[in-house]
């Protein structure tokens, strides 16, 4: 297997949504990251997951999903329904990117940008193939739960009561392939020395194996 490329500082939309793109020779898929707070692509913990997924043959891009000015209005940063718009943009991006043609995406997301990416998942279902979620707030998707095919990986930290709660009910609601993985002795925040790594492995596993046998574009 080869070796990550170099990131390519991308563009996206109209709007122009900042990313930073890295291709996995022989990738398996391709996996956006969407979280609901700003800077998403130059975050370090998000970089550090994207290098462990990366060693599972799969390519990575770490997307905004708001301009840097809409970040700043706490109105965009809620409004679900526009951030599941720019993730369906995002993958019709890649879609259009020549380099694999056809290469099944998945989604990564924490907080409200887990309820974006159900919502976005729900609403054209052969866009995303599986999804893994920390600490979601789906409790801000729930309308869609139903409706999601793609394989959803649930992860929560044993510390945090509330996210507990709110993903045990959105599983109940989820009638696709899906799990719940509690990692002990941490907050929503997974902060705990390795407990970024355990979630990144999660989701590597997850990815690898259902990247390829969920609903496809």
């Amino acid at each position: 297997m080869g070796a990550a490329m170099d990131p390519e500082l991308v563009r996206i939309g109209a709007q122009g949504l900042a990313g930073e793109l890295r291709w996995q020779p022989g990738s398996l898929g391709m996996v956006v990251f969407a979280h609901g707070s700003g800077n998403s692509h130059v975050c370090s913990r998000n970089r550090h997951v994207a290098g462990i997924l990366q060693g599972y043959r799969l390519s990575t891009l770490l997307l905004e999903l708001l301009t840097e000015h809409e970040a700043s209005d706490p109105q965009r940063v809620s409004d679900i329904g526009l951030l599941a718009s720019r993730l369906i943009q995002a993958t019709d991006w890649l879609r259009a990117q020549s380099r694999q043609p056809g290469l099944p995406v998945g989604i990564f997301c924490a907080r409200t940008g887990a309820a974006a990416a159900f919502q976005a998942a729900a609403l054209s279902p052969s866009r995303i193939s599986a999804i893994v979620s920390r600490s979601g707030r789906l409790d801000l998707a729930t309308d869609a739960l139903a409706r999601v095919q793609a394989p959803s990986l649930l992860i929560v930290g044993g510390d945090d009561s509330e996210g507990l709660r709110l993903n045990r009910l959105a599983l109940r609601l989820l009638t696709c392939r899906k799990r719940l993985e509690v990692v002990p002795g941490v907050s929503h925040r997974f902060e705990g020395a390795g407990t970024l790594d355990a979630v990144s492995h999660l989701a590597g596993v997850w990815f690898r194996t259902h990247l390829t046998s969920g609903p496809r574009p």
